[in-house]
């Protein structure tokens, strides 16, 4: 039984038909701690509409897609809201399978979160669901379908369900004279055997006693094939393969802050730009403490980053990913001054080993956690029908009970102590809240907040977060074929 049905046999899919009236879709919501009724509401105009169905996408010349997308168009249309300001979607299920729509990075109620795990219910097949909730906080965040993919690699995150939110601060950041917004995506994908995923960028040292937990698994049966992983054909900025569609034009001296998201279902992404700098200012759309200039950007699925560019090197450029095979198959776009013309160039930048700890406080004190939580990921390889199965602490998710592994107490502080025992990369993410990284690469840091941050493989990462949004809380490798396969669990809180 997936997890579709699944939640549907728990009775927590509202059984609502598309010929019901408006107010009979509504969902209940939550003011002031009181459950109101919505009808009230059905009356007001929606500040954005969003249709689940399948549309047709232009990657390059005579190259078209057809994927499940919002709104007929990829990425999904930008939705901007003001922090603290209440705000209405109207969403539209024009598709044969109930979905989910998770409002990603934001400190929402489990209602309206979008995770079946969490209890939201689902958008119906051919149904709609209202949902009203206070964006926040504010900053760079997405919204995408978080539904189960498995086998299935027309479905969940290797669709084209995917668009970016912004929610404006109180206080508009300054230094940069406009914006622009990348969604990095692939398409076409494809099942292939498994190898190692390489790590090599990160900073940090391997931990020889977690390599040694794969070592012993892999000399206890050598023969065993590898599990299957996820491959792509068709590689994405804003659903153009590089070269397809209008370059991004720019003035001398002009300082453009890009607002870059990660929207693979599996993929981590590099980003260079030749005789140019990022200078990073958020992460996550937190703004970071110490902003840094950098010559390339990685990010794990799901990340964001925002970053300044000061453009004073003229010319035609290629702004693209490191690796030559995926940046060929598409994943760049065209920086072009003003005034240039001529062949777009590339020049791959020195190597460069990415360290989140740049970025933070050079004092390095956080406030003592009320509680450790102690995690250890690995992977039992292709144990599932061919699939790598993956564990938190030797358990795997199951879909059959969604039992919640880890109970929390409101208003603690909690520090997750993340040991990886797996050759693969894992870009954790936690639902409804924000953590603060405290030791990455074997660095002490603080002061950067996120809700996504990449582990590297054989290596330890901790996160401080406080449970202030009380209700069950997913917790996940952002690899959708990782979380598909056991690697998820559920927070709850018991006070």
């Amino acid at each position: 039984m997936d997890r579709r049905k699944f939640i549907k046999a728990a009775g927590l899919v509202v059984p609502l038909a598309s010929g019901l009236p408006a107010s009979a879709l509504m969902p209940i919501k939550q003011v002031a701690g009181k459950i109101t009724n919505e009808a009230a509401d059905k009356q007001r105009k929606a500040d954005y509409t969003i249709r689940i169905s399948t549309g047709l996408i232009e990657v390059g010349p005579q190259h078209i897609i057809s994927t499940i997308t919002y709104n007929g168009q990829f990425p999904g249309t930008l939705l901007r809201f003001k922090e603290g300001q209440q705000a209405i979607v109207d969403i539209y299920n024009d598709t044969d399978s109930p979905e989910q729509l998770h409002w990603h990075g934001q400190f929402i109620p489990v209602s309206v979160d979008g995770s079946a795990e969490e209890g939201t219910p689902y958008i119906p097949a051919h149904g709609m669901r209202r949902e009203i909730f206070t964006p926040k906080p504010s900053g760079l965040r997405f919204y995408h379908t978080h539904t189960l993919a498995g086998a299935n690699l027309n479905a969940g995150q290797y669709s084209g369900q995917v668009g970016p939110v912004y929610i404006e601060p109180k206080v508009k950041p300054t230094g940069y004279d406009r914006e622009e917004f990348l969604m990095l995506k692939e398409f076409e994908p494809y099942f292939m055997k498994g190898g190692d995923m390489a790590s090599d960028f990160l900073s940090g040292p391997v931990i020889p006693e977690l390599k040694a937990i794969q070592d012993k698994e892999e000399k206890a049966a050598p023969n065993k094939p590898k599990g299957y992983e996820v491959g792509y054909k068709v590689f994405t900025i804003n659903g153009k393969q590089l070269g397809h569609g209008k370059p991004i034009e720019v003035k001398y001296g002009e300082r453009v802050l890009f607002h870059i998201v990660n929207g693979s279902g599996s993929e981590i992404r590099s980003l260079a730009l030749p005789n140019h700098t990022f200078k990073v200012i958020a992460m996550d759309g937190f703004p970071v403490p110490n902003p840094a200039e950098v010559p390339v950007l990685w990010l794990g699925t799901a990340e964001r980053i925002s970053a300044i560019v000061e453009m004073k090197h003229p010319g035609t450029w290629i702004m693209g990913d490191l690796a030559d095979d995926d940046r060929g198959n598409g994943m760049g776009t065209i920086i072009r001054y003003s005034g240039q013309k001529g062949k777009p160039q590339w020049i791959k930048p020195k190597p460069y080993l990415w360290d989140y700890s740049i970025f933070g406080n050079k004092n390095a004190h956080v406030p003592v956690p009320d509680e450790i939580i102690k995690m250890t990921f690995a992977k039992q390889q292709a144990a599932d029908k061919g699939f790598n199965r993956w564990t938190i602490n030797g358990v795997a998710f199951d879909m059959m009970n969604m039992k919640p592994m880890f109970h929390l107490e409101k208003g603690k502080r909690y520090r997750l102590q993340m040991h990886n025992a797996s050759d693969d990369i894992h870009p954790m993410h936690l639902h409804r809240h924000s953590f603060e990284l405290t030791r990455i690469g074997g660095k002490h840091t603080s002061g950067i907040m996120k809700d996504v941050a990449m582990l590297g493989g054989f290596q330890e990462m901790e996160v401080d977060f406080v449970a202030d949004n009380p209700g069950l809380t997913l917790f996940h490798c952002h690899m959708q074929l990782h979380m598909d396969f056991g690697f998820m669990a559920l927070f709850d809180y018991v006070s």
